[in-house]
């Protein structure tokens, strides 16, 4: 997916402050964000390319192949702890992140594009989100009269949920 089809035009003819990040749909109200120098690339998958596996976790949809690199998919809501992907859905969005040498596919919603967020502009998260989401959360801002949660890509990849023997 081509950066500048993420950005809208009148952002793009301003000067930006703060970091950049990927915006996704969680759920129908839920938008959470990932530091984009995480993130890989933003790809539509046909379900069918979803190789599943026995014995993992609900959380894992499976195997992907892209590019000659296999690597593992989530349904990022449901290891939150929140709701979980359509799963008659014909096609799945899912946004590469890496930490380290390691990449992980996360399902979501949607994308909505990029955001760009002053570090000081992150606050702890609100006591009402469920105890499953705190492990992942860098915290929370306030955009446009909406709770952006702000995600830590380290916390995703390295999730006890993954590593279960």
């Amino acid at each position: 997916m081509n950066i500048s089809t993420l950005v809208p035009h009148s952002v793009r003819s301003h000067k930006i402050l703060g970091d950049p990040y990927l915006k996704v749909q969680l759920e129908p109200t839920v938008y959470a964000v990932l530091l984009m120098k995480q993130v890989l690339e933003v790809m539509e998958v046909p379900a069918s390319r979803l190789t599943p596996m026995p014995n993992m976790p609900a959380c894992v949809l499976g195997l992907v192949n892209r590019r000659s690199r296999v690597f593992w998919t989530v349904d990022l809501a449901k290891m939150l702890g929140m709701g979980c992907l359509d799963s008659s859905l014909p096609q799945h969005t899912i946004a590469i992140i890496r930490v380290g040498q390691t990449p992980l596919g996360v399902s979501v919603q949607h994308v909505e594009g990029m955001c760009w967020l002053a570090p000081e502009a992150i606050q702890s998260p609100p006591n009402y989100l469920p105890s499953t989401i705190s492990p992942y959360l860098n915290g929370c801002v306030l955009q446009d009269q909406e709770v952006l949660l702000v995600l830590s890509a380290e916390s995703i990849v390295r999730s006890p949920v993954l590593h279960q023997n």
